[in-house]
């Protein structure tokens, strides 16, 4: 640092000695508040960068969630297109058997109740049949 010292602006070749003390005291008083400024910075940078990492596992886990959900979504869609399917037929049988019925009915005379088949398909919301409540739990297991 010897080799960087300029002349001094007050003179202080013979200048004020309580002049150079407070010129000191300065320098010391800037070093120290560029040393916590950039102990501030450091703490900063690394406040972010633990924020930027639980983000990245958060992120991380909610699309294996979302993933996770899509595959279920995609099973469940699955069987319920079974389940139509199988509605569909069933109808199907029951309309023949029906047919079969009206047939016997006319070459027998003798009157039988047939009902009306409703379209499930068309009307998804009204159930034909008694509701069963869901069990779930330890209920499921007592019956």
């Amino acid at each position: 640092m010897a080799s960087n010292q300029r002349p001094s602006s007050s003179g202080s070749e013979g200048g004020d000695p309580h002049m150079d003390e407070r010129k000191r005291k300065r320098m010391l008083s800037n070093r120290e508040s560029a040393r916590r400024s950039r102990m501030r910075k450091q703490k900063l940078l690394e406040d972010l960068t633990d924020e930027v990492s639980k983000l990245q596992g958060a992120n991380k886990r909610l699309a294996q969630s979302i993933k996770v959900k899509e595959e279920a979504f995609i099973e469940m869609e699955a069987a319920n297109d079974v389940l139509k399917a199988q509605t569909m037929e069933l109808a199907d049988r029951l309309r023949f058997l029906n047919s079969i019925l009206e047939i016997a009915e006319e070459v027998s005379g003798l009157s039988v109740d047939i009902p009306q088949i409703p379209d499930p398909l068309l009307k998804p919301w009204h159930i034909p049949h008694p509701i069963h409540p869901i069990l779930s739990g330890d209920a499921m297991f007592l019956q």
